[in-house]
């Protein structure tokens, strides 16, 4: 198959299920989105996972998209083949290619609705800055952090996440499911702006640009000694400052903030990421000037 096609991506991880449901619903009423007449695929992610209720078998799929994994032949992990399967057929050199790939998460962090990116290559910045123009959405630019590597949209021309919450694991949630439904036709949108000519840039792409990560006090055993302190939990895109509250104690002992002031943490106290040992990310707000380069290299995959 030739041509333009949007790939849509939900279920990457399998405890993460209110995507994965719009879009059964979605086959089920096509009316039920406004595809802006693209040609659009939608796929589970990693099926397996989704049935079992976990999110992943083996080991995250959203880490298995690195050109190392995927060329290990030794490598038996059921998502490095999931990976390897979902690139054969919908990879820009697969059986049925896309040139975009939309990849649909959700969060138990209190982060509302965001745009993820990895790195700066100039047709995601592009989109990302089309559908922050049209929705208001804050951007988390990732990048420079070598222990978080072969994320899944990277494999394509142009990737795009979208992380919404906070939703418990495996929780159906109507107003989950409906934010995610706004956000892949405002997607549509800014694509079908693209292809027909008529796309109007912003100036400017507010990103949060991610600086590192936080772990929670551990023991010589790993153990977590510390919890969150409730001033940090639900308060992601909200700045802190050196000697403000970050853990506490069951004593009462309390740990400060001892970085950058102005430093802004996402991802709080994901269910998911402490057994990547992250407790938060944390970001720096920059404004940057949309460049006509990032517009052409857009313009250049949608045809």
């Amino acid at each position: 198959m030739s041509g333009f096609q949007v790939l849509v991506v939900a279920g990457t991880h399998g405890n993460e299920v209110n995507a994965p449901w719009l879009l059964d619903q979605w086959q089920q009423n096509s009316h039920l989105i406004n595809a802006n007449g693209l040609n659009v695929c939608c796929v589970e992610g990693n099926p397996a996972a989704l049935q079992a209720g976990t999110r992943y078998l083996d080991r995250d799929l959203n880490r298995s998209f690195s050109a190392e994994l995927l060329k290990a032949p030794k490598e038996k992990a059921y998502e490095i083949a999931r990976a390897r399967e979902l690139l054969a057929v919908y990879g820009p050199d697969g059986s049925n290619p896309s040139q975009i790939v939309i990849d649909l998460h959700s969060t138990t962090a209190g982060m509302g609705t965001s745009l993820v990116v990895y790195g700066r290559r100039p047709p995601d910045l592009a989109f990302a800055a089309l559908v922050q123009a049209r929705l208001g959405l804050p951007v988390y630019l990732h990048e420079g952090d070598s222990s978080q590597q072969g994320f899944l949209v990277e494999s394509w021309p142009c990737g795009l996440v979208v992380e919404i919450g906070p939703v418990a694991q495996s929780l159906l949630h109507w107003k989950i499911i409906e934010q995610t439904r706004l956000v892949l036709e405002g997607c549509f949108d800014a694509i079908s702006k693209v292809k027909s000519g008529l796309a109007n840039y912003p100036k400017h792409l507010v990103v949060h640009r991610h600086l590192g990560s936080i772990d929670f006090p551990r023991n010589e055993n790993g153990t977590i000694e510390f919890c969150l302190h409730p001033y940090r939990q639900g308060a992601d895109w909200e700045p802190i400052q050196k000697g403000d509250y970050m853990f506490i104690g069951l004593d009462g002992s309390l740990i400060k903030f001892d970085g950058d002031d102005g430093s802004i943490p996402l991802f709080i106290n994901e269910a998911a990421y402490a057994e990547k040992e992250i407790a938060m990310s944390l970001t720096k707000r920059e404004v940057w000037l949309l460049s006509d380069h990032w517009e052409n290299a857009l313009s250049k995959l949608i045809v």
